[in-house]
């Protein structure tokens, strides 16, 4: 595996959907042990596009591929919480598999902590499968809070991190 920084690039959905659509797939695999709720929630390859599309356009810069030298190592989506728009929301954090664990999500939690605090947004949630054991670590590690079930999908637990009491 090559070393070296990352960066953040947004997406080019032109030349690279099939990136998008594998990452989140394979998301759904880690967490849920089958890809069959991103074919649920998704009727379509394309209605997954077209859902990043109308995002990246709603909020520039919201989602991103991670690249390292001239490789995509991962994926990022954020935005705003549905419920609660002055709250920032992570749909996705992804690294492929042999980047786990190499100290790279670091930086993907940095981007996400500046692409918010740019937003103006203070607290930030996301969704995690108490099932995908290594990705709930982590997420506590860096000062998320297990807030519980999700109240509207119960499989998942909603967990959320207060900028203002972080010293990132």
């Amino acid at each position: 595996m090559m070393d070296g920084p990352v960066r953040f690039e947004p997406i080019d959905l032109d030349a690279h959907a099939e990136f998008c659509v594998k990452f989140r797939v394979d998301s759904y695999v880690c967490s849920f042990g089958t890809a069959e709720g991103f074919y649920r929630d998704n009727s379509s390859n394309e209605g997954y596009i077209e859902w990043l599309r109308k995002k990246m356009d709603d909020i520039p810069g919201s989602c991103v591929h991670v690249w390292r030298e001239n490789r995509i190592i991962g994926q990022m989506e954020m935005g705003r919480s549905r419920r609660e728009p002055s709250i920032g929301y992570v749909n996705l954090y992804y690294l492929v598999p042999e980047v786990r664990g190499t100290g790279v999500a670091d930086q993907l939690e940095e981007h996400v902590r500046q692409f918010f605090e740019h937003l103006g947004f203070q607290k930030a949630r996301l969704n995690v499968s108490p099932s995908n054991a290594r990705a709930l670590r982590y997420y506590l590690k860096q000062g998320w809070q297990d807030m519980g079930p999700q109240p509207s999908h119960p499989e998942v637990h909603l967990m959320e991190k207060d900028y203002a009491l972080t010293d990132g």
